[in-house]
């Protein structure tokens, strides 16, 4: 006759001991915590450059685990590039942290309105319009600008324009910076001049309209945003930069760097996103 044998198990757990028929087993004091994913860092380049002068940037963002994209900038005026970008930004989910250089700020400044996924933004000495400013305007707004040694002149002396047929038979005008003077107004010199050669020559052309027309309603006035003054800034005067950062209640950040910081300075650069990022959760 077989004898029915009871065991009696105990399993008492406390702060991850666990005591199991008078066997101990250490078990983790808590369970694994898994970070929240980084937002997704949007770069969106100025005028007279293209996407690929942020590799710098690119390459330590994504060093750290950053979702990073750069869409290309048309370059055209603010409503149609701002249009544009809002649209591409609906296809990124979760939150974003959305970075304009240049002329790349009044696109960002517009396309982030409404944007509930836009968490941050922020200016790399960058035009940050109001209502109805226009890049040409802030650039004058204070002395200290290169781009002209006439500011009388309907177009700024150091650019050329290129007239070309659009479809409906008109013509059209893209406006280019000129080769002899890229070096000194985008890196305050600070690149070899085989490197601004190079840059100067795969530079993206501005449209008139996106030195001439008027913002929208600006998204920092609802987003929090953070600003790097270059006060090397041969393009935008410093002073316009720090007008522009303290109207928009930034987090400013000021360095010795020219006004294409991004490309001579890609660690301060990713230093400033990676501020704003760290405020996301």
């Amino acid at each position: 006759m077989l004898r029915r044998r009871t065991f009696r198990i105990a399993v008492l757990t406390v702060t991850g001991v666990a005591l199991a028929g008078g066997v101990t087993a250490f078990a983790s004091a808590s369970p694994a915590r898994h970070s929240a994913p980084k937002p997704t860092v949007v770069l969106v380049n100025g005028a007279w450059s293209d996407a690929a002068g942020w590799k710098g940037v690119i390459n330590r963002l994504q060093k750290d685990g950053y979702p990073v994209v750069a869409p290309p900038t048309g370059l055209r005026g603010v409503s149609a590039d701002s249009s544009y970008l809002a649209a591409y930004l609906k296809t990124i989910q979760g939150p974003v942290v959305l970075v304009g250089q240049s002329y790349g700020g009044s696109v960002i400044t517009n396309a982030a309105t409404g944007n509930k996924n836009v968490k941050a933004l922020v200016y790399i000495s960058a035009f940050a319009p109001d209502k109805d400013e226009s890049v040409e305007g802030l650039t004058k707004k204070f002395p200290g600008s290169q781009i002209s040694n006439d500011p009388d002149a309907q177009i700024p002396t150091a650019l050329f324009p290129v007239p070309f047929p659009k479809a409906d038979g008109s013509t059209g005008v893209d406006l280019y910076a000129k080769a002899d003077q890229y070096r000194n107004l985008f890196f305050s010199n600070r690149v070899s001049a085989r490197t601004a050669a190079e840059l100067a020559a795969t530079q993206s052309p501005a449209a008139p309209e996106a030195l001439g027309e008027g913002s929208g309603e600006p998204a920092w006035k609802t987003i929090p945003s953070w600003y790097l003054v270059s006060k090397d800034d041969h393009v935008i005067p410093p002073a316009t930069e720090r007008f522009m950062a303290n109207r928009a209640h930034a987090h400013t950040v000021e360095a010795d760097t020219p006004h294409a910081a991004q490309v001579t300075d890609p660690g301060i650069v990713t230093d400033l996103i990676k501020k704003a990022a760290g405020t996301v959760h």
